[in-house]
C-alpha cells in the first residue's frame, strides 16, 4: 500500500475531499497554486517549487481548468493549464521513486455524446470542446512516454463527481428547487452516469492498496439517474414533494439560446447537462477491482451529498 501520497490540486473539491478521508492513514504532501492552507498535517507546495517535493510513492494528479459551462474562457488556458501541468508533474514522477501515478481525466476527453448503450474505454475519442480536448491532448502524452517497468500509470475517466463542497450543476438545480421553483424539465427524458465521493474515495484507495495494470479506466457509479430522480430526491431532501413542470422543449430551448446570448447560468450547455442521456461503463474497473458492486448506490450516494448541500 502506498504510505506516501502527493496530490496536485489538493486544495480544490475532489483534493479536499480525498485528504480528509485519507490523512490520518497516509503522509499527504500537495501542490497547488498556493501554498496557504488549514489542512494540518500536511505541507503545500506550489507548482515552482517542484525540485522541493519530498519522495512519494504516488502521485495523484486532479489539477487542471475545469470546464467553463458559461464559455466565456480563453481556448489556450485549458492547453496551457491541462496539458502543460500535467506534462509537468508527469516528467518529475518519471524522475522519482514514485511506483504510481494516477491522472484525471473525463469522459468528456473522449466523447461528448454517447452512442449505443454505453461509453467504454475503447471508443473512438472525438471531444469537441476545448475542456475535452486538452484533457485527451494530456492522455496522449502520457501514454506517449516510455514507462519503466516498476511504474504504473493510470488514466480515470470520471463522469460528473458529487460529494460535500461540490460546485456545478447539480448545485445549480439545487438553487432552484430551494427556492420552491417547481422542476421545469419533466418533458426530458434522460439517464446519466455520475461519480458519488464515496465511490472514487473507495477506488483510489484501491488502486493505492492493489498492483492492478496500467490502463485507463472509466469511473462512475454503477446505475444512471435521470434528471427527474434528481429533482425528487432532492425535494426529498428539502423536505417537500415538489412539483415538476412539462413546459414544451421548444420553449425551453428558446430560453437557453437566450441564456447563450446573454451569458446566463442557464444556457444551452447548462440544458445539455441536465437532460442528456450519458450513460457511462465501469465494468473493466469492476473487473480490476475485483468487485461485482461499488459500495455506495447512486441514489445512496447523491442523498449524501445533498445532505451536505442542506447543512
Amino acid at each position: 500500500m502506498s504510505n506516501s501520497v502527493l496530490i496536485s490540486g489538493i486544495n480544490g473539491f475532489v483534493g479536499t475531499n480525498m485528504y480528509n478521508n485519507y490523512y490520518k492513514n497516509i503522509n499527504i504532501t500537495g501542490i497547488d497554486i498556493s501554498s496557504s492552507t488549514s489542512k494540518k498535517q500536511c505541507t503545500i507546495y506550489t507548482w515552482d517549487e517542484l525540485s522541493l517535493l519530498p519522495e512519494v510513492d504516488t502521485i495523484i494528479h486532479l489539477a487542471g481548468m475545469a470546464h467553463d459551462t458559461r464559455g466565456t474562457a480563453d481556448e489556450s488556458q485549458y492547453f496551457e493549464v491541462n496539458v502543460g501541468l500535467t506534462q509537468k508533474i508527469f516528467d518529475h514522477f518519471l524522475l522519482s521513486s514514485a511506483q504510481k501515478f494516477i491522472y484525471f481525466s473525463s469522459v468528456k476527453a473522449v466523447a461528448d455524446s454517447v452512442e449505443g448503450e454505453a461509453l467504454t474505454e475503447d471508443v473512438f475519442p472525438n471531444p469537441r470542446t476545448p475542456y475535452g480536448r486538452s484533457k485527451l491532448e494530456a492522455e496522449t502524452y502520457l501514454l506517449s512516454q516510455e514507462l519503466p517497468s516498476d511504474k504504473r500509470l493510470y488514466i480515470f475517466r470520471p463522469a460528473m463527481i458529487h460529494g460535500p463542497g461540490n460546485k456545478g450543476n447539480l448545485n445549480l438545480l439545487y438553487s432552484v428547487l430551494k427556492k420552491g421553483i417547481p422542476y421545469p424539465l419533466g418533458a426530458y427524458e434522460n439517464k446519466r452516469s455520475f461519480t458519488s465521493i464515496q465511490n472514487l474515495i473507495y477506488i483510489v484507495e484501491s488502486f493505492l492498496e492493489a498492483d492492478i495494470p496500467s490502463g485507463v479506466y472509466n469511473v462512475c457509479d454503477d446505475e444512471p439517474l435521470s434528471t427527474i430522480e434528481i429533482a425528487t430526491l432532492i425535494n426529498q431532501s428539502l423536505g417537500r414533494s415538489g412539483k415538476i413542470w412539462n413546459f414544451p422543449k421548444r420553449l425551453i430551448n428558446g430560453l437557453a439560446k437566450t441564456g447563450d446570448l446573454l451569458h446566463l447560468p442557464f444556457n444551452s450547455e447548462r440544458l445539455q447537462k441536465l437532460t442528456e442521456t450519458y450513460v457511462v461503463s465501469n465494468a473493466k474497473l469492476k473487473l480490476a477491482l475485483k468487485a461485482d458492486n461499488l459500495p455506495v448506490g447512486a441514489r445512496e450516494g447523491l442523498s449524501d451529498t445533498l445532505r451536505s448541500f442542506k447543512a
